[in-house]
């Protein structure tokens, strides 16, 4: 896989976990209900996914599936500590562990 097309999927993976941060914080923001729609937090994670689509169909014009799909679990491990630092979420030994075995997986896909 070449530097720009990783380049690609970083971008689509990152924009998809910002995604669901800012869903996250403005769901904390408000309770559930008809404002929640046009909740800042909300409409800036929507427009995220938006764009977070766009990237990730030129990726898979440059990559293929099989590579580039197991490459969104970068994301777990992006939300997770984004979660964990922004929102205060719970990082369990646990969890770490999982967050390895992700790590370790994506590497062995990227390297095939």
């Amino acid at each position: 896989m070449t530097l720009p097309s990783f380049s690609l999927i970083l971008v689509g993976v990152l924009l998809n976990a910002a995604a669901q941060l800012l869903l996250k914080a403005g769901t904390n923001a408000m309770p559930l209900g008809l404002r929640l729609a046009i909740e800042p937090h909300i409409l800036a994670g929507l427009a995220c996914y938006v764009v977070s689509v766009v990237v990730w169909i030129v990726a898979l014009s440059r990559v293929p599936v099989s590579i580039a799909y197991p490459m969104l679990s970068i994301g777990y491990v992006v939300n997770a500590l984004a979660a964990w630092y922004l929102l205060g979420e719970a990082v369990t030994p646990m969890r770490l562990a999982g967050i390895g075995i992700i790590v370790l997986g994506v590497f062995i896909v990227a390297r095939s």
